[in-house]
């Protein structure tokens, strides 16, 4: 049986529409104003929808939120992935590749940055996400460090590391300390280069 259609799309579209509408206002929101901002009401009025389309795809402001936050780690993994997937090139050109890609995501488009650095922080529903995410992003990195350090050493590398780039991605989207894109880079990719 084919789903009835109204103005050209399906009920089902229409309901991914505005879920799509309702986590880009959460994330507007969340990425601008903060944990505090995004409440089920708020969320509403910026996607100009009503509260009874947004309990269609959430159940509260938490998984919302999450919703949110799980979008843009997911992005953020991805272009990770993308940018070191080529192992011929020197672990100095990936963590490059890396690093860059990171910055283009969470510095192009700050909103994400704040949302996956540093709502995590004022925001109790994604303090335990963020922590449950750490271990995949710690792998992405134990996976680029040289087969001559035993796995231990390789994987307490990778941990230190993702707490040394959260804290200055996190420090540089706060704005202390004062620093160009260019010279942030620089320095994450000598930090990651280092380890290698």
């Amino acid at each position: 049986m084919t789903e009835k259609t109204w103005a050209g799309t399906t009920l089902r579209d229409r309901r991914a529409a505005r879920r799509a509408q309702l986590l880009d206002a959460a994330l507007d929101l969340l990425g601008t104003a903060g944990s505090a901002a995004v409440t089920v009401r708020a969320v509403c009025r910026h996607a100009k929808l009503t509260e009874r389309y947004f309990y269609e795809s959430f159940t509260d402001r938490e998984e919302l939120v999450v919703a949110v936050y799980e979008q843009v780690a997911d992005e953020a993994h991805r272009a990770l992935v993308g940018a070191v997937g080529d192992r011929g090139r020197d672990a100095a050109a990936r963590a490059e590749a890396a690093v860059t890609a990171f910055v283009e995501l969470m510095l192009d488009d700050p909103r994400k940055g704040r949302v996956l650095l540093l709502a995590p922080i004022t925001d109790p529903a994604l303090s335990a996400r963020g922590v449950a995410l750490l271990p995949a992003f710690a792998a992405l990195i134990r996976d680029q460090l040289p087969g001559r350090m035993d796995t231990l050493d390789r994987q307490l590398t990778a941990i230190g590391l993702v707490g040394a780039l959260t804290h200055l991605f996190t420090a540089y989207l706060s704005g202390t300390p004062q620093m160009s894109r260019e010279r942030l880079v620089g320095h994450c990719v000598r930090l990651l280069a280092r380890s290698s």
